[in-house]
Order: structure tokens, then C-alpha cells, then sequence
């Protein structure tokens, strides 16, 4: 068998540190052996110790300056729940509103236009698959009544950097999604009103904040079908005229986890008391949120429980630079607050996040042993099954699409309807208008579909946000102007963990407090468990999907860039600052920068 080895370090184009090498076969084009790692440590986790629960809410938004505001919102639960207070129902609806922009609005764009949306420009397909690239001059766009583009070919140009349209179009409208975010969090991309138990946002004119908001809304909303509408005529030129249906597959049966997003402002509000009870109703809370939290475990929707996907939730260290803390560090419990194992009792609880210690130990990288700076994420189920798993927009679509929920019946298809919007200056008349959108979940998780499903999360989060306006200007208009609720740091030990939805995949945080000092504080970005290294159970997302690509560049082996490998990775969005923080060992020359 012939191999090629091809060794990108690093993956540009994504938020962070990200190299991968995979061995190809030149005959089936397919990698017979893949690794995908992480090439920087975490330190937060360590310097939160100590420190009062509150202030993680906004240290751990330093962990990312794209998706600040979600470390924010995963902290923001966990304290909630550690400290026992919730907000009244406006801080909840305010709390949403600005979630919405600044993480949901603002960046999904800029991963699907941006960073991966060169992918699919015409500088990369003219120049690497040019076959392809004409096929797309001869191919009308079917949503082209839509979104303006008459072929194929015009939306790959539209995508070239800096000088395409769609690529200018994006800087417009993530900037206006930020403008609307900060009216709310003051700023982006840290936010610094959040606080245990509500929002500090300045509402002595708030019809002002509302009008404010709503007007650059109504331009969103014009942007979010304008969007959909060309993804997925991309979508459907790759897989149904050049048979990429199944490049960067990741699992034939769902191995998902969804957080849940965008809280039911009563039912969330209503588990202000105590920390155990704030647990003990958790579940009925977050089942009403408009994202629902769940899990597919092999292909099979095991849960709808957010209190079950905590007790599910194992982190180990065998292949990552990290010292295994068993023994050398305390149990901070066995049980959550009702009495329920850990890990089911079906694994050692040491490897819980409540319990787990983050202890680094860079070695040499060891493609046989230790190779990544992230550490093994896994789900643990009732049954003893253990699995990698994957989040993002696909996971959370699949798991809501699947429940009842305020888009469907939850027999896999999600419907959404936009209202009509103004102020679409630059975009086709057409998307002023009211439009009815529909995704449908897909039997499994691939390069495409992994694009497509973020292009409707964007459609999606603009009508979560529209629902939450009106039930702002419902509160404000009756006269429930309070947000927040006073907290008091319980003496007692306490934990708490908050779950909640970045762009590219849940964001877990879990907390251990005691007298209002932080014992323990464990984070888990969306790219913690998609990129972890490859065990006994199995591949994590980043790696499967590279295993499951082929090479389609049409030039000999030799010549190979490996842009299929990297459209699949940029399709998860990795966010690899999330997951790492210091640099270590030598320096490396780059000799050749193989993907631009």
C-alpha cells in the first residue's frame, strides 16, 4: 500500500491551535490512521480556585474572545445553581436577548461565510477541483429567487475573502448582531452585566433598549433567509451532483449531546430557593427551553434529562498531557445533590468534572501514547455504555428536532416560520418577505449536513430572539421590571453545573463551592470532547471525520493539500482557545503553509 502522510500544523481558519496528521492511502484516497490534536493547555481551571463563584462568571468569558458570552452563560448556570437564586422572568428574557446576538447571531456567519465558507470559494474549487468548478458555471442555483445568485459558480465567488459579496455582507450583519448584544451586555465580547441570579442591564429607558434592538432584529431576519437559502443550494450542488454524501461522516448512528438553549422565562425563574432544590427542579425547567437538552447514545435518544446528562458526562486523560488525578486529589462527592451515582456507578466517579482535577504534564508528543492537549470526553450510560461523542448545531437540531418543541411535533423535522422584515438595502428584495423554512435531521453527521444544520440554527435563533422581544415588551408593558434577585453564598458546600449552547456545540462548566469560595471548577468547551484523543471506545468527532473523507483534489498525491480533511474539521468550528492556554515545548519551523 502506498501512504502519504499529510501534517497540517496548524489548521488555519479556526479560532486557536489545531494540527492534524492523517496517512492516506493513494489508492482509495482515504486515511488508513488519523490524529487531531490539540497543540496548547488550559490553565483556568486551576487559577479559579479559591476564587468566589460569581467572579468565574466573567473570568471564564476571557477563555475565548469569539465565545466569551457562552463561557459566561455556562458559569452564569452553574452559580445560579450553587447559590440557589434564579432570576425574575425579565432577567431571564434580557439574558436570552443578548445571548442570541453576540454568540449565535454574530458567529454563525462568520463560520459559515468566513472561515469555512473559503472552503467552497471559487479561489480554492477553480484551483483544486476544477471539474467542479465548472460544473458550477453550468448549474443553476435553485433558490436563486431567494438569494439573487443565478449559478452555482456565483455563490463560489461571492465566498472568495475580502472581495466576494457574501464575504463583505458578513462583516455588515455580525456587526450589527454585536451592536444589539451590547445594548444588553454592555460590551463584547465579555459581557459585564451577568451576575449570579440576573442581569444588571441599564433599563431606566427601556423602550429605548427594545427599539434598539428590534430594529437591528428585523435586518437579521432578512439575513438569516438570505443565508439558509444559499447553503443550501451549496449543499445540494456537492452532494447531489458530485456524491458527497457521506464525506466527513462521523458516526452511521448518533452519538449527540445538546445543552439546551434559550430559557422559558417562569419555569426558570421559579427554581429561585436553595441549591437543592434548585437541582431537584432543573429538569422540568430546562425542558422547556427552546433548544431541548438530550443525548443520542448509538443511534438511539436516551435522554431528554439535563440532570442525566450531568451524571453521564467522563473526562480522562490516558492519551493527553495530563496527570491522572485519581488518588492524588480528593472526592468532592460521589452522589449529585439527589442521591444519584455518578457516572451510573458504572464508572470510577474520580472522573466526574465535579471530582476532576486538571494537572498538566507536557511530555513528547507519542502518536502510540500521549498526542493532544485534550483530554478524553465521554458519555457514560445507565447500561455501562461508554462513548465519544458530538456537539454543535447538528447534535442540537437533531436532539430538539426529535422532542416536541415550538418548531415541531418532534418527528425529526423542524418548521420555521420568519416574518417579514425591512431594511434589506443590500440583500434581494425577496427576503423582506414571510417565509416558511424547513430542516429535516439527517440519518448521520457529515461535512455538509454539519453546514447546513448551522446555516438553519441561524434561522432558528432569529425567531428565539423575536419570541423573546415579545415577551420582553409583555413584562415591561405590565409593569415587571425587576431582573435580578439577590444571592448569598451558601456556607455549606454546594455544586452547581450550567449547561447551555455555543455555536459550535455545548459549553458545560461545573462548580464546587463552599462558603463562597471556589474547592472546584471544571470547563468543558464544545471542542474538549470533539477533538479528544482517540481510546478504547473509540474515535471523537474531529478524527472520525477525517478517517471518513476521501480526496477529491485532482492533482497527483504528491500535490495533495488536504482540503476535504480540513472542510471537515472547519464544518465542527473548532475553538481550540477554549481548550488550551499555554504554549509548550519547541518551536517549529514551517516550511510549507499547506492549506491558505
Amino acid at each position: 500500500m502506498s501512504q502519504r502522510e499529510i501534517f497540517i500544523d496548524p489548521i488555519t481558519r479556526i479560532e486557536g491551535h489545531l494540527a492534524l496528521r492523517a496517512l492516506v492511502d493513494t489508492a482509495t484516497r482515504k486515511p488508513s490512521d488519523v490524529w487531531v490534536f490539540a497543540t496548547m493547555f488550559r490553565g483556568f481551571e486551576v487559577f479559579l480556585r479559591g476564587r468566589p463563584p460569581e467572579d468565574a462568571i466573567h473570568i471564564t468569558s476571557r477563555i475565548c474572545g469569539v465565545c466569551g458570552a457562552s463561557h459566561t452563560n455556562a458559569s452564569m448556570h452553574a452559580v445560579d445553581m450553587a447559590y440557589g437564586v434564579a432570576p425574575e422572568p425579565l432577567g431571564v428574557v434580557l439574558r436570552n436577548m443578548a445571548f442570541a446576538m453576540t454568540d449565535a447571531l454574530y458567529d454563525h456567519p462568520l463560520i459559515l461565510n468566513m472561515l469555512g465558507g473559503p472552503d467552497y470559494s471559487e479561489l480554492i474549487v477553480k484551483k483544486l477541483t476544477p471539474s467542479v468548478w465548472d460544473d458550477a458555471q453550468k448549474t443553476d442555483a435553485p433558490h436563486r429567487d431567494i438569494h439573487g445568485f443565478a449559478k452555482i459558480s456565483d455563490i463560489m465567488r461571492a465566498l472568495n475573502p475580502v472581495s466576494g459579496k457574501i464575504w463583505q455582507l458578513t462583516m455588515k450583519y455580525s456587526r450589527i448582531a454585536r451592536e444589539a448584544g451590547v445594548l444588553i451586555y454592555g460590551r463584547h465580547s465579555h459581557p459585564s452585566t451577568v451576575v449570579p441570579g440576573g442581569i444588571t442591564t441599564d433599563l431606566t429607558n427601556a423602550e429605548y433598549l427594545l427599539v434598539g434592538y428590534t430594529y437591528r432584529l428585523t435586518k437579521l431576519t432578512a439575513w438569516a433567509k438570505f443565508l439558509y437559502a444559499v447553503w443550501q443550494d451549496l449543499v445540494w450542488f456537492y452532494e447531489e451532483r458530485h456524491g458527497y454524501r457521506d464525506q466527513g461522516l462521523t458516526y452511521r448512528k448518533h452519538n449527540m449531546v445538546s445543552g439546551g438553549l434559550f430559557d422559558d422565562p417562569e419555569a426558570y425563574s421559579s427554581l429561585d430557593g436553595s441549591p437543592e432544590d434548585f437541582y431537584k427542579n432543573i429538569d422540568q425547567a430546562a425542558s422547556k427551553r427552546e433548544i431541548k437538552p438530550g443525548a443520542f447514545v448509538n443511534g438511539e435518544l436516551v435522554t431528554k434529562s439535563y440532570k442525566e446528562i450531568n451524571l453521564s458526562i467522563m473526562e480522562h486523560v490516558e492519551r493527553a498531557f495530563y496527570e491522572d488525578w485519581k488518588g492524588a486529589m480528593p472526592i468532592y462527592t460521589e452522589k449529585d445533590p439527589e442521591g444519584n451515582p455518578l457516572l451510573w456507578g458504572k464508572y470510577d466517579v474520580a472522573y466526574h468534572p465535579w471530582n476532576k482535577t486538571t494537572i498538566p504534564k507536557p511530555t513528547a508528543r507519542d502518536w502510540n501514547g500521549k498526542y493532544n492537549w485534550a483530554a478524553h470526553v465521554r458519555f457514560v450510560w445507565k447500561d455501562g455504555t461508554i462513548t465519544p461523542f458530538e456537539v454543535g448545531p447538528i447534535a442540537r437540531l437533531t436532539v430538539t428536532a426529535y422532542q416536541p418543541n415550538n418548531y415541531g411535533s418532534g418527528n425529526g423535522v423542524l418548521k420555521v416560520t420568519l416574518p417579514r422584515s425591512g431594511g434589506a438595502d443590500d440583500l434581494p428584495a425577496s427576503v423582506v418577505d414571510e417565509m416558511d423554512l424547513e430542516w429535516r435531521a439527517p440519518p448521520y453527521s457529515t461535512t455538509l449536513q454539519r453546514v447546513l444544520a448551522r446555516a438553519f440554527n441561524v434561522v432558528v435563533d432569529v425567531a428565539s430572539a423575536w419570541d423573546n422581544v415579545v415577551k420582553a415588551v409583555e413584562l415591561v408593558r405590565n409593569g415587571r421590571v425587576k431582573t435580578s434577585r439577590p444571592w448569598t453564598a451558601p456556607s455549606r458546600r454546594t455544586f452547581g453545573v450550567g449547561f447551555t449552547e455555543a455555536p459550535r456545540g455545548t459549553v458545560r462548566h461545573w462548580v464546587v463551592q463552599e462558603g463562597g469560595k471556589i474547592v472546584n471548577y471544571q470547563i468543558h468547551a464544545p471542542t474538549t470532547g470533539n477533538v479528544s484523543p482517540k481510546d478504547k471506545w473509540g474515535m471523537s468527532p474531529f478524527e472520525q471525520s477525517v478517517a471518513n473523507t476521501i480526496v477529491t483534489e485532482e492533482v497527483s498525491p504528491d500535490q495533495w493539500e488536504g482540503v476535504d480533511f480540513v472542510r471537515a474539521i472547519r464544518s465542527f468550528d473548532p475553538c481550540i482557545a477554549c481548550a488550551v492556554h499555554l504554549q509548550v515545548g519547541e518551536n517549529k519551523i514551517i516550511k510549507k503553509m499547506i492549506v491558505r
